[in-house]
Parts: C-alpha cells; structure tokens; sequence
C-alpha cells in the first residue's frame, strides 16, 4: 500500500503540468439528425428537418468544460414534407434563404448539469441576426462500437427552445408558433 502511494506520488511529480484540452471529433452525419416542430394555429403540429448539416467538435470527455462546438445548417436543406410549404419557409417570410443562406451555432460555454448531462451555452445566428441560447445536452452513451471496439462512440440528445421572432421571423405569430422546439440527435467520434 506504501509503495503505491510513493509510486503514485512520484507519477505525480514528476507528469507534465498540461491543461486538459479537448480533441477534434467527427460528427456521423449518418446517425444524426436536426428536427423541429412548430403549432399550427393550435390545431396541430408541423414537423420539419434540415437534410444538410456540418458541425466542428472539440470534445475531451473528461473535461466536458472544454468543448467546443460549431453547427452550420443549410438554410435550403429545409423540409416540412410539403413542397408549397418548404418553398414558402425559404422565402423572405421566414429563412429567406437567397440572402441568408446558413444557420450557424456557436458555443460559448459548456457547463455540466449532471452526471450525463449540461448546458450548451452559444451564439446562433439566423437571417444575419445573432442572439445567444441555451441548448441541453443529454449523453446516450460513450464507448466502444459494437462493430469495430477501436472505435469509441459519443451519442448525445440536444434539446432546446428558440423564439423565431428574436431572429426577424415573425410571420402569421403567435398563429403559427413563435417558440419552436428543436432536438439534435447526434453520433461521434475522435477524428483518426
């Protein structure tokens, strides 16, 4: 017991003194997915997606603080399973995607909420208007894919809430609803 507390102490010593630093992560874009819906006069509720997405990730999951991420959607990528619909939503009425035609999200901060769980704390910039949000992040699970073991997996559910109006979009709100929940679904892993 003395001589591993003596050899631990010296690893100690004699380690380099390096700040945890996160490392680049690649996102699947095969298992991930952007989501959103939005109430229709109360009625219902519309369901849509964005079909094209790249996100740059710097993840240490040992120092969950360090992360960084970057999301940048296809404005155009927009699809609600309605063509009319789709088309409008790309107009200047809402996305105006001839003269808007990314989405980005930027983080600022990542705070850990829970054992599995933090904030996603970042810039999200649509129509050329920047405001901050929060985006809750829920890790699935972490660890090694069942099909190749050398390959560690990340899995997260992010959740959040963004007020379309804040961003220039207030078209036929609240009938069609300002505040739209939206959920990311995501795989990733280390970059080789």
């Amino acid at each position: 017991m003395r001589l591993t507390s003596l050899l631990l102490a010296a690893a100690l010593a004699t380690a380099p003194l390096t700040a945890a630093v996160s490392a680049p992560y690649v996102l699947d874009k095969s298992h991930a997915h952007i989501k959103f819906s939005v109430g229709h006069l109360g009625f219902s509720n519309t369901h849509g997606q964005f079909r094209k997405f790249d996100a740059d990730i710097d993840f240490d999951p040992g120092n969950v603080e360090a992360t960084k991420v970057t999301f940048t959607i296809d404005a155009a990528s927009v699809e609600t399973f309605w063509e009319a619909r789709d088309k409008h939503i790309r107009s200047k009425d809402f996305f105006d995607v001839d003269n808007h035609p990314t989405i980005t999200f930027s983080s600022t901060s990542v705070t850990p909420t829970g054992s599995d769980t933090a904030d996603v704390i970042g810039d999200l910039t649509m129509r050329g208007v920047t405001k901050p949000i929060t985006l809750k992040a829920q890790l699935n699970k972490l660890g090694p894919s069942p099909f190749n073991p050398s390959k560690e997996i990340a899995g997260f559910t992010v959740t959040g809430e963004i007020d379309r109006t804040e961003f220039g979009i207030s078209y036929a709100a609240p009938a069609v609803s300002a505040i739209v929940p939206i959920q990311i679904d995501l795989e990733m892993s280390p970059a080789e």
